[in-house]
This record gives structure tokens, C-alpha cells and sequence, in this order.
């Protein structure tokens, strides 16, 4: 076994409560999860707004046919 130094859990860690396997199923069926940049972050603050913006660029990028498809 590893010594605590070499480990990072720490004793106050209470796990009889936990559920083994609770994300499996989600986390092998793949992520979306994206990072934004601290400047992006100050105008999109929320999923919502990220989403809505996103969305009308696509509806922008269609109606102007610059891009074929993602």
C-alpha cells in the first residue's frame, strides 16, 4: 500500500455513501466538455449562453453559405 504522502486521498474522505459505478455508463459513452477562455467566459458566463451563441452562427454561417458543414 502507498504511503499518504504518495497518495491523494485524504482521510476525511467518507465513501460509505458512494455509488461504484455511478458515471461509468455517461463517462464511457463520451464527454463534450469544452474549456473557454477567461475573456470568453466574461461574455458567455453560462452553458445557455454559449449554446444561444452558437446557434445563431450557425444559422449566420448557413444563410451566407461561407462554410459547407461542420
Amino acid at each position: 500500500m502507498k504511503n499518504n504522502k504518495d497518495n491523494d486521498m485524504l482521510k476525511e474522505y467518507d465513501f460509505r455513501e458512494g455509488v461504484r459505478g455511478k458515471y461509468a455508463k455517461a463517462y464511457q459513452e463520451g464527454s463534450n466538455i469544452v474549456v473557454l477562455e477567461p475573456e470568453v467566459v466574461k461574455e458567455f458566463p453560462d452553458s445557455k449562453s454559449v449554446n444561444d451563441a452558437l446557434k445563431h452562427l450557425i444559422e449566420i454561417i448557413k444563410g451566407h453559405k461561407i462554410v459547407k458543414k461542420f
